[in-house]
């Protein structure tokens, strides 16, 4: 009986590309490690999550003003009130000086933006504990959680503010070319309650007493900021220092946008950089312990 010896070529190794596109059915596969020591944002990463955010926030605009009675006035009603009690108590019982502009238009025109400003630090502190869920089952740019809390606040920032716009023209305040300085004051704000929220998430992710600081915190702030009193009331050579807090000067450059006054730019630029400083420091610490918040959460 003969024996048929044949020859058989072993099999071609498959390219790596060929593995890539087995992978998943997609020719690119990202590798997700663990980094080390400090990093900074990705920001290529985060734009290419950007539709994830964009979900968020309206998923958290539909939440927040779901199954309520009066909806969006809720945003009016907030700052609207409590610009009627500062005016009984601080405008009328107080005598407190409004720098020749009528009261209620002077401590509205500073409840708009600080109310944007103390919600937006309420509610970016606490998004990552209350998207447990998410954090711990799915990867994403952690950062897009407090980022999409900060932006519900732009919805009731315009609801509010044209409810200003239209007081003004009651009280005979008119509208002048200072208007156009609002969205680069609102951005500014914003990097403060970014740098400031999370910093406070991801503290609250590991310390849960935070939950309670940090609603005495705004409230303390609130007070140290020319909310119901003029920044005039501040002796000039210790000005400066007041102005370290960064949400002093923008909130006298709201008043200035909205009563058409002059513009404090020496406050503008310290709080400013501030601002900017805390947006640096905040983000970088976030995301030093992002990679703890799937396993402590």
């Amino acid at each position: 009986m003969l024996e048929v010896t044949r020859n058989v070529a072993p099999a071609p190794e498959k390219p790596e590309n060929a593995l890539q596109e087995q992978y998943f059915g997609h020719e690119h596969v990202t590798v997700i490690e663990p980094g080390r020591g400090w990093r900074w944002l990705d920001l290529r990463e985060l734009w290419a999550y950007r539709e994830l955010l964009v979900v968020l926030t309206m998923r958290d605009v539909k939440v927040r003003y779901k199954q309520t009675v009066l909806g969006a006035a809720w945003a009016i009603l907030q700052p609207f009130m409590t610009m009627v009690v500062f005016t009984i108590f601080f405008g009328h019982l107080a005598n407190m000086p409004s720098d020749g502009s009528p009261y209620p238009i002077f401590v509205y025109s500073a409840l708009v933006p600080w109310t944007f400003f103390a919600n937006a630090i309420s509610s970016s502190s606490s998004s990552l504990v209350g998207s447990a869920h998410l954090v711990s089952k799915v990867y994403f740019p952690r950062l897009i959680i407090p980022l999409s809390a900060i932006g519900v606040g732009f919805v009731d920032f315009g609801v509010a503010a044209s409810i200003l716009l239209t007081m003004m023209l009651f009280y005979g305040v008119g509208w002048s070319l200072n208007l156009l300085m609002a969205p680069v004051l609102l951005l500014a704000i914003m990097f403060t309650a970014l740098g400031v929220g999370t910093c406070l998430s991801a503290l609250t992710v590991s310390y849960r007493d935070f939950r309670y600081v940090v609603p005495f915190m705004v409230q303390l702030w609130m007070f140290v900021t020319p909310v119901v009193y003029p920044a005039s009331l501040v002796p000039s050579q210790w000005r400066w220092l007041f102005y370290l807090n960064p949400m002093s000067g923008l909130i006298e450059g709201f008043r200035s946008v909205f009563l058409a006054k002059p513009f404090d730019f020496l406050g503008l630029a310290v709080s400013a950089c501030v601002a900017i400083g805390l947006l640096l420091v905040g983000v970088a610490y976030f995301e030093r312990v992002e990679r703890r918040f799937a396993d402590i959460i």
